[in-house]
């Protein structure tokens, strides 16, 4: 698959499907994201809500709900819950990275400050907590809000593993499935919940939302070293330089002689780095072929994630959420 042809994204077949739901969302998003007393938080919420982002995340639970049969309202208020939940870790995010760029656009704490993009991400997450209770099921609640501190947690583990040359695969895996992936599942998994699906079909859209994550993660991790800055809005080696042991480092790093080892302790761990020494990198990444396996690995994830869903019943919905996995790895073939 192409991103270039011209048959529908998946993504946008989905977006038309839901397109009356999508609607109630991000109307609900703006009342909630409103403030009487602050202005400044609907101003820094604005610029990254209208930033062009795709609703992935809210499109998984509003679909999964549709897709299992609900027809309650909901659905509506957990897929505003996801996004508000994302945006609040963007906004974090960016201020612990020192982030210049989110989406192609400067990021919330350089228009404004760190005070305010920390602030505003925690009356997010209060938004979220809000919504979520609003909709009287407790078991939804202990989804999102297990999904709340998994997230959390992994963010404060990669502090700790991305400088750190003994990171393994294992716990770069365990960084994503926190960081990335736990929103993902959650996002599935409560929009089966919400619909009253069996124990078996919410397992399901769990396992999905799980390795699609994950495939998303590992793909964006990919394209920081071979993307092209115009699309992804970010500029290639940008993990390099804030000095994040992603998993094709990883993976260059367990395969590496003395010389190549003491280079990855210097410019990682240490952060001594030189001109050249992304070009270096990136000679070492293809030398031991981790891209092409970081790839494969991806692309694993993918088809995971479509095995999973292939278990629910027949329906467009189900199909278009399979073609998903496919679309978030098209992007490094």
């Amino acid at each position: 698959m192409s991103l270039d042809t011209p048959v529908a994204k998946p993504h946008d077949r989905l977006a038309a499907t839901l397109d009356a739901d999508l609607a109630e969302v991000n109307a609900l998003i703006r009342a909630r994201m409103a403030s009487k007393h602050a202005p400044r938080i609907p101003e820094v919420t604005a610029h990254l809500v209208d930033a062009g982002g795709k609703r992935l995340r809210p499109m998984l639970t509003l679909a999964a709900a549709r897709m299992c049969g609900y027809g309650g309202p909901y659905h509506v208020h957990l897929a505003a819950t996801v996004e508000f939940i994302h945006t609040a870790t963007l906004l974090h995010d960016d201020v612990v990275d020192e982030s210049a760029q989110r989406r192609g656009r400067p990021t919330a704490n350089l228009l404004w400050d760190n005070k305010s993009s920390v602030l505003v991400g925690d009356y997010l997450f209060a938004r979220a907590f809000q919504l979520m209770t609003e909709t009287g099921n407790l078991r939804v609640l202990n989804i999102l809000s297990d999904a709340a501190a998994t997230i959390a947690e992994g963010e404060v583990l990669q502090l700790t593993a991305a400088q750190n040359l003994a990171t393994t695969e294992a716990i770069y895996l365990q960084v994503v499935r926190g960081k990335t992936a736990a929103l993902f599942s959650a996002a599935t998994e409560v929009g089966g919940v919400i619909a009253g699906a069996d124990d078996a079909q919410v397992q399901a859209l769990f396992d999905y939302g799980d390795a699609l994550g994950i495939a998303f993660q590992i793909v964006d991790d990919l394209l920081d070293y071979q993307g092209d800055a115009k699309a992804t809005g970010k500029n290639v080696g940008d993990d390099f330089r804030e000095r994040k042991l992603t998993l094709p480092v990883i993976k260059a790093v367990a395969m590496a002689d003395a010389e190549e080892r003491a280079f990855w302790s210097r410019t990682i761990e240490k952060g001594d780095q030189r001109d050249g020494d992304l070009d270096h990198a990136l000679d070492l990444l293809h030398r031991h072929g981790t891209l092409d396996a970081t790839r494969t690995e991806a692309l694993t994830w993918a088809e995971k994630a479509k095995a999973a869903i292939l278990t629910l019943p027949e329906s467009d919905l189900r199909d278009m959420l399979a073609d998903l996995s496919d679309y978030v790895v098209a992007r490094i073939n």
